[in-house]
């Protein structure tokens, strides 16, 4: 069995699928865009669906504290080239990659929701 669909709740459909198209290589299958849910494939098929708050129908709009999705990347090399785009791109990011863990990456938040990219440092 293997997990392939999460749908997020975002305040911001038209940005957060920007970022996700652009930093990660997703693509809009949404025959015509708009402002309340956008479906996105990944490159390895997974379905993400990008849902506006407004569709939370008991007003629940935030994540606990430490929710958050992850990218894992092939190598540190990959970790720091995504920073570099992030940041060129102009995304707020409060941290440089580093050694966490038995991992080596960063996370930062976008739309509320925090973001991991890391890869396994290899012994």
């Amino acid at each position: 069995m293997q997990l392939n669909h999460l749908n997020l709740s975002v305040k911001d459909i038209p940005s957060t699928r920007a970022l996700f198209e652009t930093y990660f290589d997703f693509t809009c299958v949404d025959p015509k865009l708009n402002d309340t849910l956008s479906v996105l494939h990944g490159p390895d098929g997974f379905i993400l669906v990008l849902m506006h708050q407004k569709m939370n129908e008991k007003g629940n709009h935030t994540y606990p504290d430490t929710f958050h999705i992850g990218f894992y990347l092939e190598d540190e090399a990959a970790v720091k080239a995504t920073w570099e785009r992030l940041k060129s791109g102009g995304i707020q990011l409060d941290q440089e990659p580093q050694i966490m863990r038995k991992t080596f990456g960063f996370y930062f938040t976008f739309d509320a929701i925090m973001i991991e990219i890391t890869t396994p440092i290899k012994d």
